[in-house]
């Protein structure tokens, strides 16, 4: 087998609510996500011995990776034994930030291992594989613009959003996703973002209607340090130019969007002073 390699791209949550939880210990999700041209890249070669997973950019954590559960997962799927495999993981996008990094790596390894070993498996079967290692798993597989229910893992293709820019912010700390869910409570008034106006706007092709509809949960329970930090960068993307400023996923990272006749430059510049992890990016297309 010749290495192969694809782009991973991250995601955004361009608008993230979450219902309560489900009797099965998930959480019932609305959200719409987009796909970021921020992207790593994984390659995959059959050499060495089992599954052996390199990654530059970043330090891979101990025991079975995601990447490994993941070809276990693919070939038990097409019921085939897995052959000796390595892929190789250049890291850009950063790692427990919200933009589903992580998730990205293992559906383009699934994407793959697809093209290589089974190009007749549907889409959906793909996703089904990546289900079983993560909820948002479906929508990095599939990419584009979507209404995520559910988990996250019911998928309802939206129209693409419409022509814009982003930048793209990770301060200096890490947000953990198990302790952000942690922290919700579902008594009593809270905000909701407007998911459905928001997919409304987009069947419009409608960037300002979409624009005034972003927003996440999550960050209504940011503690007073952390909901300093994120207003600091909204704050500067905002009077940069950007019509909207949200926290993506769990946080931290933040997101500006701008319109295509504004220039980001100034935002970029005035975070960069600050903070290590900036990025300009623009929406991408469905992966599969």
């Amino acid at each position: 087998m010749e290495r192969s390699a694809q782009a991973a791209p991250a995601k955004i949550n361009l608008a993230l609510d979450i219902l309560g939880r489900r009797p099965d210990g998930y959480h019932e999700m609305r959200m719409v996500m987009q796909t970021v041209s921020l992207c790593d890249t994984v390659a995959l070669e059959e050499a060495g011995e089992g599954f052996t997973l390199s990654a530059r950019g970043m330090e891979l954590p101990s025991g079975k990776t995601l990447e490994q559960r993941a070809a276990e997962a693919f070939f038990a799927a097409i019921g085939r034994p897995q052959p000796s495999l390595r892929a190789t993981l250049e890291k850009r996008t950063p790692a427990y930030a919200g933009l589903g990094g992580g998730s990205a790596d293992v559906a383009a390894l699934l994407r793959l291992l697809r093209e290589r070993y089974a190009p007749g498996m549907s889409r959906e079967e793909l996703e089904a594989v990546g289900g079983q290692i993560g909820s948002d798993m479906p929508f990095c597989v599939r990419g584009g613009t979507a209404l995520a229910e559910g988990r996250g893992d019911l998928l309802t293709d939206l129209p693409p959003l419409p022509d814009c820019r982003f930048v793209i912010c990770k301060p200096d700390f890490d947000l953990p996703t198990g302790p952000m869910f942690a922290r919700l409570r579902f008594d009593g008034e809270r905000f909701r973002p407007d998911v459905d106006g928001m997919v409304s706007a987009l069947k419009r092709g409608d960037l300002t209607g979409a624009a005034k509809r972003v927003g996440n949960v999550f960050e209504a329970v940011l503690n007073p340090e952390e909901r300093r930090e994120i207003d600091r960068i909204k704050e500067a993307l905002l009077r940069r130019g950007a019509l909207a400023a949200a926290m993506s996923g769990s946080g931290p990272a933040v997101f500006g969007l701008f319109a295509p006749d504004v220039d980001p430059a100034g935002a970029l510049e005035e975070l960069k002073r600050r903070y290590a992890q900036v990025f300009a990016a623009e929406p991408a297309g469905r992966l599969l």
